[in-house]
């Protein structure tokens, strides 16, 4: 654990002259004390001359409350020695550690007269603002691959030496990695809350991207001449820090916004990895001169200048001729310069009404804040990248409904595009996400619907992005696969109230090009192959059968009526004595016999067999039951009427019951009677009236 520091810091305290104090000076051996230079929480910092260079150099002293204890104090010397060995162009180095004659440890450094970077204004020098940030990304690079967090780079740790060199000075409460996030007292984090990283303002574990963080807080208030964020005290600056959203450079700053959106991140992922990659970022903003002068000012006054010599009636004109064609000229490089939205919006500026996709592109556009134009208007900013422009195309591909087509001009086309231009943009997540929000809403009702090819084609195109992307596990990608799983599960239930396993399988092969989790692809494959396969059962019922659904439910109805040789094997397989095929009494019944064998005219064993009684039949399907497994009845009329009626068959025993079911239906035409239906005694068999099986799932 190291020293604690104040929340102010003591970094620019060798270079804002106080005056003497009435305290006496301490005593250092090997050094003369002359004034007091500096003030601050934890220490004082004193103006002496080292006596055997003769330099003039900053002694910080310690104040006695600052290391009340001998552990800290060696701490402290400790910590001044790594800080000493770094050693950079761009550091403010440690000269020499030591104790004063009270025992208060200090540390001695350069003296740099030359102010701070907080009292100077660079706001319209690009080119100077370049530099101070690369000296100082530069020494922090060196300082980080060291182990050593400054913790507070700030405006005031930034000194200028007698050339004029930015150096960053103070690692007072520089950290080393692996001692851990040091705060003054429970919940107050060290360094200055104007330039803390939102992680270290709550007090939280920190890394070398909190430094990078106050330098992205450095380069927006020499870009703009003010911090972008402010609070009437420590506590309301660092809540700024931790919850406001980024702010919005002006329009002629706008090309340094994508640096200042990652170095300002206040996602750890999202921000600048170290100092190199920012570094690179720095070199990738585009070069613009906001001092530039306009070359039609430059023009009149070089005419004004020579109107002494020159007559009105030459230089007035030419004047006029310049000025037109300057406008001119300046309107057409801006749309060949300018970037998509800027070139779509020229037209307005040039008399034309835009048309609707450019209007539709600059409605799009939210990477900076509005600026009012002509006429009371607000126009949106213009995109300042590749990457800027392919996300426009995805948020008006998106009002537009093209989710995933046509192919090549739907949104995730748009994302896969801006994500290829720059795969770490920091506006392209959010713009995903809602793409995928929206596949989820449509993708769901199309599964639920059946509309298979939609929900594929959607479920696709939102997976190729999130893994090209590096986003298959974001929030939204999760929320989706809710939603499938849900829409999945909906349809299977469904399918199996219509017996449907066709149907219930079909959507776990929607549900495939989303990829679900193991154990929701498990749950719902056990869900969908518990439903019946009704056409598999369809095939092993001898003849065939045809599936029905209708509203008395769901089943396979036999194409044929039991044949004489089906109903032969299960005689044979049961011994079961049939029922006599002519009423008790029956003149012919001892002349004649009539049996299912015998039934009194010639049959193949192909032919459906008659003479069996209503319970003959029953007892025939339940023996089919339980050797197949299955669950086999005799057809109802409802069942039975699936079926296309032939004239040249017998009539079937249905299952409905008559006269208190005393007797049961018979249904087809009974020779005898020619009767569509009519209520027959179910303990006898009829030479006309055979029987037909149903399979229920």
């Amino acid at each position: 654990m190291g020293i604690l520091f104040d929340l102010r810091g003591a970094a620019a305290m060798p270079h804002t002259s106080t005056g003497s104090t009435t305290s006496p000076l301490p005593v250092i051996p090997g050094y003369r004390l002359s004034q007091v230079i500096g003030h601050g929480g934890m220490a004082t910092v004193y103006l002496g001359t080292q006596l055997s260079l003769g330099r003039d150099v900053a002694i910080k002293v310690m104040l006695p409350e600052a290391l009340a204890d001998e552990v800290s104090r060696r701490r402290f010397e400790n910590e001044a020695r790594t800080i000493a060995r770094l050693e950079h162009p761009n550091i403010v180095g440690i000269h020499e550690v030591g104790r004063t004659s009270d025992g208060l440890p200090w540390y001695s450094m350069p003296h740099l007269p030359h102010g701070h970077l907080g009292q100077r204004n660079l706001t319209g020098d690009q080119r100077r603002i370049r530099e101070v940030l690369r000296a100082l990304l530069s020494a922090l690079a060196y300082a980080h691959a060291r182990g050593v967090i400054h913790r507070d780079v700030k405006a005031e740790n930034v000194l200028f030496d007698e050339a004029d060199r930015p150096l960053l000075a103070d690692f007072g409460i520089a950290l080393r990695r692996g001692y851990g996030t040091r705060v003054t007292m429970v919940g107050l984090a060290v360094g200055s809350t104007a330039y803390m990283a939102p992680e270290q303002a709550r007090g939280q574990q920190v890394d070398f991207r909190a430094d990078l963080y106050s330098v992205g807080v450095l380069a927006w208030e020499m870009l703009t001449g003010e911090l972008p964020y402010k609070g009437d005290d420590a506590l309301s600056m660092a809540l700024a820090h931790t919850q406001n959203p980024i702010p919005r450079l002006p329009p002629a700053l706008r090309h340094w916004q994508r640096f200042i959106d990652r170095a300002l991140a206040k996602s750890l992922t999202r921000r600048f990895s170290d100092a190199a990659t920012m570094l690179r970022a720095l070199d990738e903003v585009p070069q613009r001169d906001a001092r530039r002068e306009p070359v039609f000012g430059n023009a009149l006054r070089t005419l004004r200048a020579g109107s002494r010599r020159v007559p009105p009636m030459v230089w007035v004109p030419l004047v006029l001729i310049l000025a037109a064609g300057t406008g001119l000229a300046l309107n057409l490089s801006r749309e060949a310069a300018a970037p998509d939205g800027l070139a779509a919006a020229s037209p307005a500026l040039m008399g034309r009404a835009p048309s609707a996709e450019a209007a539709e592109d600059a409605s799009a556009r939210t990477d900076a804040a509005p600026d009012v134009g002509v006429a009371g208007t607000v126009p949106r900013a213009a995109p300042v990248s590749d990457a800027d422009r392919h996300l426009a195309d995805a948020e008006r591909l998106l009002r537009a409904g093209q989710l995933a087509t046509p192919s090549g001009k739907d949104a995730f086309a748009a994302l896969q595009a801006a994500w290829a231009a720059d795969p770490e943009h920091l506006r392209a997540p959010a713009v995903a996400d809602r793409a995928v929000e929206a596949v989820a809403a449509r993708a769901r009702n199309a599964i639920v619907s059946g509309d298979d090819r939609t929900a594929t084609t959607l479920l696709q195109a939102a997976r190729r992005y999130a893994d090209t992307a590096g986003r298959a596990d974001s929030d939204a990608m999760r929320r989706l696969r809710a939603a499938v799983a849900e829409a999945v599960e909906t349809r299977i239930t469904d399918a199996a109230g219509n017996v449907d396993r066709t149907n219930a399988l079909a959507a776990l092969t929607v549900a495939e090009h989303l990829g679900l989790d193991a154990p929701t692809t498990t749950r719902l494959t056990r869900q969908a192959r518990a439903i019946p396969d009704l056409a598999a059962l369809a095939k092993r019922i001898p003849g065939g059968a045809r599936v029905v659904r209708s509203a008395d439910g769901v089943f396979a109805i036999a194409n044929a009526p039991v044949s004489r040789a089906d109903y032969a094997a299960f005689v044979t397989a049961t011994g079961h004595s049939s029922a006599a095929c002519r009423a008790r009494g029956s003149v012919l019944r001892a002349v004649a016999p009539r049996t299912w064998d015998n039934p009194g005219f010639e049959q193949a064993p192909s032919d459906p067999v008659v003479c069996v009684s209503w319970h003959d039949a029953v007892d025939y399907a339940r023996w089919r039951s339980e050797r197949d497994g299955l669950s086999i009845v005799v057809a109802s009329v409802a069942q039975g009427a699936s079926v296309p009626a032939r004239g040249d068959g017998p009539a079937e025993w249905r299952s409905d019951c008559a006269a208190a079911c005393k007797q049961r239906i018979a249904a087809g035409r009974i020779k005898r009677d020619a009767l569509d239906s009519r209520a027959l005694d179910p303990r006898r068999g009829y030479e006309d009236v055979g029987f037909r099986l149903v399979h229920l799932p």
